[in-house]
């Protein structure tokens, strides 16, 4: 057991809609995890696919997040590509507009956005193209919560444009010193192992750290921890993750629950 220092509320989230048959896996996952980012047709999924995902959030009680890419199906969304301003807002538009409209016709809410792959990552590090997803998002809703990494420039762009930020970490993913996300390409960037998917869980949500490819240990900030649904144990990492958390005195809980303010800094 943690201590009692330690006790905060945590949301925990997972990418789903982006590939097909996995229809089973939103039934088990969806029941485990308190924020559904939903995948909206041009990076995976489409349609038929978010609407399924849909019934299954509002069936498990879950809050649900647009989840946008680059049209880049080829590619999962994982590629860089250099966009103007307007390619960008446009992309993003009609995205979660489709998003939208469908969680309307469900009789849901759309809560938040947290763009994917190669989208989420170039933000991170680019504080204009940060801004310009603020921008598009504001536009649709201002009060969506952008979800993205810890200590990013999206961060810094939700705190200068006045959205709301959720600092996400990842219980699947190795980091590099500086805080991203060590490439898909490189040996080791997925963790794989139940143990060292745990052992990170606790160093990012309780100890408010985490050890990097290169060992050494860096400080993030903790609103929604993330567990990729394309991974093939899902549906099992999950409920550990669950199961863990709540063993060491976390409460589990819709992002919304997340102590962030209105300008992005912690309320």
């Amino acid at each position: 057991m943690l201590p009692e220092y330690y006790m905060k509320t945590i949301d925990f989230n997972c990418d789903l809609g982006e590939t097909g048959g996995e229809e089973s896996l939103y039934g088990q996952v969806m029941l485990i995890i308190t924020s559904a980012n939903i995948a909206c047709g041009l990076h995976a999924g489409g349609p038929d696919a978010m609407w399924t995902a849909l019934q299954a959030a509002k069936a498990a009680g879950c809050l649900v997040g647009a989840h946008p890419g680059f049209n880049d199906k080829a590619n999962f969304g994982r590629t860089p590509m250099t966009l103007t301003d307007r390619e960008l807002t446009s992309c993003l538009l009609y995205q979660l507009g489709a998003l939208k409209a469908m969680c309307g016709a469900a009789g849901l809410t759309l809560s938040y956005v947290k763009p994917h792959g190669a989208m989420y990552n170039m933000a991170a590090k680019d504080e204009h193209m940060s801004k310009v997803i603020c921008r598009a998002v504001k536009a649709v809703d201002p009060d969506l919560i952008i979800v993205g990494l810890s200590g990013s420039r999206t961060q810094d762009a939700c705190a200068q444009e006045g959205m709301r930020f959720a600092a996400e970490v990842f219980a699947d993913r190795a980091y590099n010193p500086d805080g991203s996300l060590v490439s898909r390409k490189l040996p080791g960037a997925v963790l794989t192992r139940e143990e060292d998917v745990i052992r990170q869980v606790l160093d990012l949500v309780g100890e408010g750290r985490v050890r990097t490819i290169d060992g050494t240990m860096i400080k993030v900030k903790a609103d929604t921890l993330c567990m990729h649904g394309d991974n093939p144990k899902a549906a099992r990492f999950a409920g550990l993750i669950r199961k863990t958390l709540e063993e060491n005195g976390f409460t589990v809980a819709p992002m919304i629950a997340a102590r962030t303010g209105a300008t992005g800094e912690e309320a």
